[in-house]
């Protein structure tokens, strides 16, 4: 029997990012095992500066007792929304990470967006997920029973180990250029390892934080690795990138799950990274070198030494490949959603 659902989402859903690619990826696949998904755009500016009228007006079409999945980087400032009209709809939230818990927020916005969220969870029939980290956050600090949350973890696609191999290791690193993502620690840490041979490549998406983007081309012109370090931009498949790297190496300052980190294991690539969020959930110890974030000099710490031990790096990329090739696919996330929506409808 087909069921309908009704997903409800911000912006634009070809953004490139781990979280809009999620959720293009849970739609594609649910649509294959035989769930009629329909798509509900609620518009720009969220969560900072949404226009909530006309969000609100979007969700007017759906029928009462509709089965609607609204995702939390808008349904965390939809509280009024939630309290009014939550129990005419079957209504769940997809939370990639708390909004609360994004880099650069002052006090009081911290504050807002956590009160917010915790009001407008209250009213869902079920709350998905991207991680065991997530879902603890949920639990100990916004009061939701455990019993309400899904874990559904990122799949993966089946891909060819990297390549790599090149007299000068290239690192790669991919992320929008905002400052959750750390690329500021990361070109700093780079600084310090000039006396290597090494070429970092920075995929992400300029257009997210202008203003971080245009901080990230400053600071490699006055560290003078304007010859050394890339930034790529913005692209439509990342694949051919990781596939002619050495290393992975992304020092964000909070992953909900962190993609990049798993599509790095399903290539096989050595992982240097940040101990935040759930990536220590997803790379395994002898995948990669994690550690505190903020700290450009253990991140260098960490880098030297995959750059200038290879038996270490190839251990490594070993490990990465053994996890990366016990990842869950796309359609396994998919599957592991539908089955819990239809139990808590």
């Amino acid at each position: 029997m087909t069921r309908r659902l009704h997903f409800a989402y911000p912006g634009s859903l070809e953004t490139r990012t781990g979280g809009y690619g999620y959720d293009r990826r849970v739609i594609a696949c649910l649509r294959e095992i035989d769930w009629d998904v329909c798509l509900v755009p609620l518009g720009d500016g969220f969560p900072g500066a949404p226009d909530l009228a006309a969000a609100e007006a979007a969700l007017v079409s759906i029928p009462a007792g509709g089965v609607l999945l609204v995702d939390g980087l808008a349904f965390g400032v939809m509280h009024d929304w939630a309290a009014r009209y939550g129990q005419t709809f079957n209504l769940f939230a997809l939370v990639h990470h708390p909004l609360a818990l994004e880099t650069g927020l002052s006090s009081a916005e911290r504050a807002k967006l956590s009160a917010g969220e915790r009001r407008a969870l209250v009213h869902t029939n079920g709350i998905i997920v991207t991680s065991a980290a997530t879902a603890r956050i949920l639990t100990e600090c916004y009061d939701v029973d455990a019993g309400k949350i899904q874990i559904a973890f990122p799949g993966t696609d089946p891909v060819p180990l990297a390549l790599g191999g090149g007299d000068d290791p290239l690192i790669l690193s991919v992320g929008s250029l905002t400052r959750r993502k750390g690329h500021d620690v990361l070109i700093n840490a780079l600084a310090s390892l000039r006396d290597l041979n090494w070429t970092c490549r920075i995929v992400g998406s300029r257009d997210l934080d202008p203003d971080v983007a245009a901080e990230l081309d400053e600071e490699i012109r006055r560290c003078g690795l304007g010859e050394r370090i890339v930034l790529v931009g913005e692209v439509d498949d990342a694949r051919s990138e990781f596939s002619r790297a050495d290393i992975f190496a992304l020092a964000s300052r909070y992953e909900g799950y962190g993609m990049v980190f798993a599509e790095a294991l399903a290539h096989g690539l050595p992982v240097v990274g940040c101990a935040v969020g759930a990536v220590p959930e997803v790379v395994p110890q002898a995948a990669g070198i994690l550690v505190v974030p903020d700290d450009p000099e253990a991140l260098a710490a960490a880098l030297r030494r995959v750059l200038t031990e290879p038996e270490t790096r190839s251990a490594m990329a070993d490990a990465s490949a053994v996890a990366g090739a016990h990842l869950p696919s796309w359609r396994d996330t998919a599957a592991t959603i539908a089955s819990f929506l239809e139990q808590r409808i």
